[in-house]
């Protein structure tokens, strides 16, 4: 009987950690201090941003015709996510060969984003940064306004991390 009951348990703990499985990408997600997770798996998109504190600013989710999802969060916050990553290299030779926005220096050069400093008539950075989640391919980058004054460095810089530690998040299904 006692073989029984100890077999019985160890079967009953290998079923349970098999009905588990690895739960860590759905586990609850924190955001960093001063920021908010956005979870975008309602927009068709599986995996979380982090995005300032949505207490302080007004949060703005578009939808936008070409397919892309556009975030804003007050004037300090605004990127655009693209349903296919980018071409780094194909990007880096457009930067460097603009007339208009005279290419300074990559602030960041990574294989999967580059963060830059460009100059019109004064410095203004930007970013570009690919993304996988599940078998998708995002890319992310900053949106350029010209009704307002470039976003500066720190601010980029800040656009770029939430990008770069987006975490992948699928919705579970509920049994019926």
């Amino acid at each position: 009987m006692k073989i029984f009951t100890n077999v019985a348990v160890i079967a009953a703990s290998a079923l349970l950690l098999i009905s588990c499985g690895d739960k860590k990408q759905n586990a609850e997600i924190k955001a960093p201090e001063g920021m908010n997770v956005l979870d975008l798996n309602k927009y068709g998109k599986h995996f979380v941003l982090y995005i300032p504190d949505t207490s302080k600013a007004k949060l703005t989710i578009s939808e936008q015709s070409s397919g892309a999802l556009d975030i804003k969060v007050g004037t300090n916050f605004a990127v655009t996510i693209n349903e296919q990553a980018a071409d780094i290299n194909a990007k880096k030779a457009e930067i460097k060969d603009d007339e208009v926005n005279k290419f300074k220096s990559f602030v960041t050069d990574e294989p999967n984003g580059i963060l830059w400093e460009s100059e019109i008539t004064k410095p203004e950075f930007h970013f570009l940064y690919n993304l996988k989640a599940g078998a998708v391919e995002y890319s992310i980058e900053d949106i350029r306004s010209t009704d307002a004054e470039p976003f500066g460095k720190e601010t980029i810089q800040k656009m770029y991390e939430s990008a770069k530690t987006a975490v992948e998040k699928h919705i579970e299904k509920k049994d019926v």
